[in-house]
């Protein structure tokens, strides 16, 4: 074999080695763009989704404060412009933050639960009049093709809790907080309600009173009830409103003298007519020795300047037996506020609290779909209000049709 030979055998080897490298250089590279494209159209359907979400009030308008079936899914609250989002739609959203609980046990009827603690807060609300994800992506012209959850939060992170000695007389303490850390100097409206003794059929008495307050450096502010005659060891519930450049929040706190798992347990029974069941806790979760349990019920709603309104409702007084009818029936105003229960067994009283409304005790949701697995989800978030809380909306948003990436073969 000649050198000449030789010299053009090492340069075709050379030429194809360097075409193989240039063209695996160029898929990878094309790779990358097609990644690149799907993601980004990705993002854009996750802002698009949000967007269609939060500017339609859905259809038929005021569905939140109905049992009707949705034509057209939308957050907006009607009449209004903006991110403005309706308390009572978003309550009739499926959560997925907590487990479902059934009521009556073995009943086959399922309640949809945000609920924060047995004897505290509680959000229940009947499956069948909720919107489900599946629901809600087939109105929205994405089922089969993206995935998305959705996540509604307060802005502001209003926490209470009791910095008073056991049996001394109650100071709460409250901190607020943001996304960008403490927040000082932010005004506090707190309403406490505290239960004192029985009326002459046996039902137990509560009142309540206010206090004002503004958060120091630190995001702290303590609240003193030592005038009003309330001591940490009595049973008690707290709403506290935020305020600061503009920016509006709520927390509560609740403290109960009964055991654990007793209780009156608000399940919505109907969106449409308001109406509320007012249940032994016994049959939720079934514990030795029940007792009946009485009970005084109030229902308040908020002015615009954080005052409370009460508003008259049926059967505010009563007795809740355990077992087959235990329960009693309530209707609420179509409104937003919050209802309180407070209840008895022997000398021991407890409160259950229920939002007539999401903002008005600052209830999160959480919406959607699972994204745990997906290559890539996009998020986008917006700051919203519902009823002047300012709220964070956020959306993730996955599509369902894979990937489609082309790979070296081998064969030119």
């Amino acid at each position: 074999m000649t050198g000449h030979t030789i010299d053009h055998l090492v340069a075709t080897i050379a030429f194809i080695g360097a075409m193989f490298l240039f063209i695996g250089l160029f898929t990878q590279s094309l790779q990358a763009a097609v990644l690149y494209q799907q993601n980004r159209h990705v993002a854009l359907k996750a802002s698009d989704l949000l967007d269609n979400i939060l500017l339609s009030p859905g259809y038929p308008y005021h569905w939140g404060e109905t049992n009707t079936t949705l034509s057209c899914f939308g957050l907006q609250q009607p009449e209004s412009r903006g991110y403005t989002l309706s308390p009572f739609a978003l309550m009739r959203l499926m959560s997925i933050s907590g487990e479902p609980v059934e009521y009556p046990v073995d009943s086959g009827i399922w309640y949809s639960n945000v609920s924060w603690g047995l004897g505290g807060g509680h959000l229940l609300m009947p499956v069948s009049g909720c919107v489900d994800y599946a629901t809600a992506s087939r109105l929205l012209g994405v089922n089969g093709s993206y995935g998305f959850q959705l996540s509604i939060t307060q802005t502001l992170n209003v926490l209470v809790s009791n910095a008073s000695e056991e049996d001394a007389p109650l100071k709460l303490k409250v901190n607020v907080g943001g996304s960008g850390g403490i927040l000082s100097g932010a005004s506090l409206t707190c309403h406490l309600f505290w239960a004192y003794g029985l009326d002459p059929d046996g039902h137990p008495l509560f009142k309540s009173t206010v206090k004002n307050g503004v958060t120091d450096h630190a995001g702290n502010a303590v609240l003193d009830f030592s005038e009003d005659g309330v001591d940490s060891s009595k049973t008690y519930f707290a709403v506290v409103n935020a305020r600061l450049g503009g920016l509006y929040g709520t927390g509560c706190f609740t403290h109960t003298t009964t055991e654990r798992w007793v209780g009156i347990i608000p399940f919505i029974e109907s969106f449409e007519e308001g109406t509320v069941l007012l249940t032994h806790s016994w049959n939720v979760h079934e514990f030795p020795n029940p007792r009946a349990l009485f009970y005084t019920a109030a229902f308040y709603a908020f002015t615009e300047d954080w005052d409370i309104v009460q508003i008259p409702i049926e059967n505010s007084t009563g007795k809740v037996n355990y077992g087959a009818l235990g329960f009693n029936r309530t209707r609420l105003p179509q409104r937003p506020g919050v209802l309180i229960v407070v209840y008895r067994t022997g000398n021991n009283y407890g409160m259950s609290v229920m939002p007539w409304g999401i903002y008005t005790l600052g209830v999160s949701i959480l919406f959607g779909g699972n994204p745990a697995g997906n290559v890539w989800v996009a998020t986008d978030l917006r700051q919203v209000t519902v009823s002047e809380v300012a709220y964070q909306a956020k959306i993730a948003c996955w599509s369902l049709q894979g990937y489609q990436t082309s790979k070296p073969s081998g064969r030119w």
